[in-house]
């Protein structure tokens, strides 16, 4: 690679860009070095760009007192740099861009473990390398700027839902999501998490209806028993019913099975999803929970690495042009409150909720000492909402033992 550089380096242009300070002499190996020396001298006395041929020339003369072997030594590193094929003016850039910034970077963490440990002559040097450098770690970049017509932003403007919410009450105010976008549902355990995610995808009027192709991946509870809340939230019918009547289950299933696919995901990584969504290209993703999937590995607390799992999972909803359902638990503090916040969600108050583009919290009503039956009434708390910027809470109910929610 050194060698490439080196040929690089004999464009007067490149050269120019990269002379001095950011072309430092430890970059490359004692032999090179001394070519490089050789170019330097060259372009102060050409000022043009030279060739392999004359920059030898040149190094012999400058160097006669050289023995028989050093010189053979040299002319067989010479003809490997004319041998070598440069880089690309762009690529060479950036191999030399990172090579420098690698050489500064040590000196800076030198400087920096020498203050830590007390020698505090150290701060001066240390503070003049980032005034000096500090701009050539912010990389030089020629952009392809977004087409900002009015008809290109009329056509990728979120104007209207792609895939619209099946529930009539929510869907009044938020309608629906689009690819790209983050939503994150935040519910107390025992709430109806699972049938909730069950019914925006598999009851009537649901995503996998409309046409998206669904993928759930459930770490949580076993792939069979979410699979038996998508059969009686698609079907319908109770599971008693079910094992009744399973001609009929199935005919009523057909329309969406396709169109759903579920995989117990207990052990895997937001990696693990991203490879998924590369290899499957679903419209709709389900995390189930979004938290398990984040790697706490090089994080000194829980709340960075969910913020940074939930950073991962909203890039991969834009790069793969997929809408990622990311279901949390709440904390205690949500506990018997109907009226929720995002300062709720469990291990991290502010960080994962900062990357959702819808956040829906759901509730239910508080226990009543000596009731029989469980209230079946459910409150969602839409609670951030950059799709419509409506806030505020509404209401349905949960069918328990098919899995829908309903007006």
């Amino acid at each position: 690679m050194e060698l490439s550089l080196i040929r690089s380096l004999m464009d007067k242009s490149f050269y120019d860009d990269h002379r001095g300070a950011r072309c430092p002499d430890r970059l490359f190996s004692k032999d090179v070095r001394k070519i490089k020396h050789t170019i330097d001298t060259a372009m102060d006395r050409y000022d043009r760009t030279v060739l392999p041929d004359e920059v030898e020339a040149l190094f012999m003369a400058n160097n006669p007192t050289l023995t028989t072997a050093q010189k053979q030594a040299y002319s067989s590193l010479f003809h490997k740099v004319k041998t070598e094929t440069p880089m690309g003016s762009d690529v060479a850039q950036e191999v030399l861009s990172k090579l420098f910034q690698q050489v500064v970077g040590e000196d800076i963490a030198n400087l920096g473990f020498d203050y830590v440990n007390g020698d505090k002559s150290s701060l001066e040097p240390l503070r003049m390398l980032l005034e000096q450098y500090g701009d050539d770690f912010t990389p030089n970049l020629n952009v392809e700027w977004d087409d900002i017509d009015i008809e290109t932003l009329m056509a990728k403007a979120d104007l209207e839902a792609r895939w619209t919410f099946n529930i009539p009450s929510l869907t009044r105010k938020v309608e629906g999501v689009n690819s790209g976008h983050l939503i994150e549902i935040g519910a107390r355990p025992n709430t109806g998490k699972t049938s909730f995610h069950a019914s925006l995808i598999a009851a009537p009027g649901g995503f996998a209806h409309q046409g998206a192709n669904c993928i759930v991946l459930c770490n949580e509870e076993g792939y069979h028993r979410v699979g038996a809340r998508y059969l009686t939230a698609a079907t319908g019918m109770t599971m008693r019913e079910i094992k009744d009547n399973p001609a009929k289950a199935r005919e009523l299933y057909a329309p969406v099975k396709e169109r759903i696919k579920i995989k117990d995901a207990t052990g895997r990584d937001m990696n693990w999803v991203e490879s998924i969504c590369k290899s499957y290209k679903p419209d709709i993703v389900l995390l189930d929970m979004g938290d398990k999937f984040a790697k706490t590995g090089g994080f000194a607390r829980m709340d960075e690495a969910l913020k940074a799992n939930a950073v991962h999972a909203r890039m991969i909803a834009k790069q793969h042009e997929c809408a990622i359902f990311y279901m949390s638990q709440l904390s205690a503090d949500a506990e018997g409150k109907v009226l929720l916040n995002q300062s709720m969600m469990e291990g991290s108050r502010t960080g994962k909720a900062a990357e959702a583009d819808l956040m829906v919290l759901i509730a239910k009503n508080p226990v009543i000492e000596g009731q029989d039956e469980e209230d079946n009434q459910r409150h969602l708390n839409v609670v951030k909402n950059k799709l419509t910027g409506w806030h505020g809470v509404v209401h349905c109910e949960l069918q328990y033992q098919t899995a829908r929610y309903t007006v």
